[in-house]
């Protein structure tokens, strides 16, 4: 039996640079996992992850790519499979915000959000999932043909006003994600997702940086604190491994409890 929960398996981690996608990425490697840390942008960031994954003993390597784009999703895959011959895990990761009131939302920043939290998440989960298919399972290694993470958001949930662009991604990303849960379980390909809630990232700087906003973001929280990335972190080792084998086409909300509406708790 595997020493480690992922040992033998290769993994890759978008938008893995920073934040979410870094803690899950150094998180698989600590559980066994060669990952391939994917970035856009700051490859000095990227680099760093690699030397340190591998000064601990592990194996991983950085891939630039941008997830919208359907090529270099493409020659991502084709990188990764050239140098390691398979994938066994995706966390599909990438994402951003670009917020704006929604009379005063551009077309442009719609089609950015969508195009990277969603649209990303689907090409790369297709080109994941070809390669699932091609190999099999391979009981030695997992007994699932493959696993994806899709990272999503208590606002799969939650309607949040002034950033409809990000909810309607990610509530996209609920039915992408059930729906290839439904159609891939046969197959022996688990599909689910995480739901961070507020989680101390820089994408959300602004809601934890000063002693006020941070007051003000715990009065949603039950559990009294913000998340860290290596909350997400450790979700995703248990998601990817076979200790979540009978588990598919779920989201397994990581928030402190936010998606319990907490204004309630007094009688709303």
């Amino acid at each position: 039996m595997p020493t480690l929960p992922l040992q033998n398996q290769k993994a890759l981690v978008t938008g893995a640079n920073s934040g979410i996608g870094e803690a899950c990425a150094r998180a698989l490697a600590e559980a066994g996992a060669a990952v391939v840390i994917n970035y856009v942008t700051h490859p000095e960031a990227a680099q760093k992850i690699v030397a340190d994954i591998a000064a601990a003993g592990g194996q991983a390597m950085a891939i630039a790519a941008d997830v919208s784009n359907e090529s270099q999703v493409e020659a991502m895959f084709a990188q990764m499979l050239g140098a390691w011959g398979t994938i066994d895990i995706l966390i599909n990761n990438a994402g951003l915000q670009d917020d704006a009131p929604f009379d005063q939302m551009t077309l442009a920043q719609w089609n950015k959000v969508i195009g990277i939290n969603l649209t990303g998440q689907f090409l790369c989960a297709r080109s994941a999932v070809r390669e699932f298919l091609r190999r099999g399972v391979v009981p030695e290694v997992s007994a699932a043909a493959g696993k994806i993470v899709c990272m999503s958001s208590v606002h799969e949930t939650i309607p949040w006003g002034g950033h409809v662009n990000y909810a309607s991604s990610k509530g996209g990303i609920l039915q992408l994600m059930k729906s290839m849960a439904q159609e891939l379980a046969p197959k022996k390909i688990r599909v689910n997702s995480i739901g961070p809630g507020a989680i101390k990232t820089p994408i959300n700087r602004s809601a934890w940086e000063t002693p006020e906003a941070l007051k003000s973001l715990l009065t949603l929280i039950p559990d009294g604190r913000i998340g860290l990335p290596e909350d997400i972190g450790r979700a995703a080792v248990w998601l990817a491994s076979d200790a979540s084998d009978y588990v598919t086409g779920q989201t397994l909300f990581v928030d402190g409890g936010m998606t319990l509406y907490p204004g309630f708790a007094t009688g709303g």
